[in-house]
């Protein structure tokens, strides 16, 4: 092993992530270790890989979407074309995000409502329970 590349357990402590997650993403063909005997080898590419992977399912992209950005790189065009395509996906992933925010704000106000209304009845109750005992 040298500096420029890390063993699968390098890899997960350094990303939190498991084994199982390392060969699952290598499954997808989203990361491609060198092979060595039975030993994965991950160079400088796969961690860059890794953290963008790690980075879009944070920001709900799915496997597939991110697979096919990554596929971009290559384009020989400075990246424009990946860039372009991040930046419409993630408008539209930011949008469902908004969207996905405030209807929890709106459920938290409305239990928020509920659990004020349950204190109150619960303090009309409360007391006269321990008058009748």
């Amino acid at each position: 092993m040298t500096d420029q590349t890390m063993t699968i357990r390098q890899m997960c402590e350094d990303f939190d992530v498991t084994p199982r997650t390392l060969r699952f993403y290598e499954a997808k063909e989203l990361l491609f270790p060198q092979r060595v005997g039975q030993k994965r080898l991950y160079g400088k590419r796969d961690r860059a890989r890794l953290k963008l992977i790690l980075r879009g399912k944070r920001f709900g992209f799915s496997l597939e979407e991110i697979r096919q950005l990554l596929d971009l790189y290559y384009m020989n065009d400075h990246q424009a074309t990946q860039l372009r395509e991040t930046y419409v996906l993630a408008e539209k992933h930011l949008s469902d995000m908004k969207a996905q925010r405030a209807e929890l704000d709106e459920a938290i106000a409305e239990l928020e409502t509920q659990m004020d209304w349950g204190r109150a009845r619960l303090s009309q109750i409360e007391p006269q329970q321990a008058v009748a005992s």
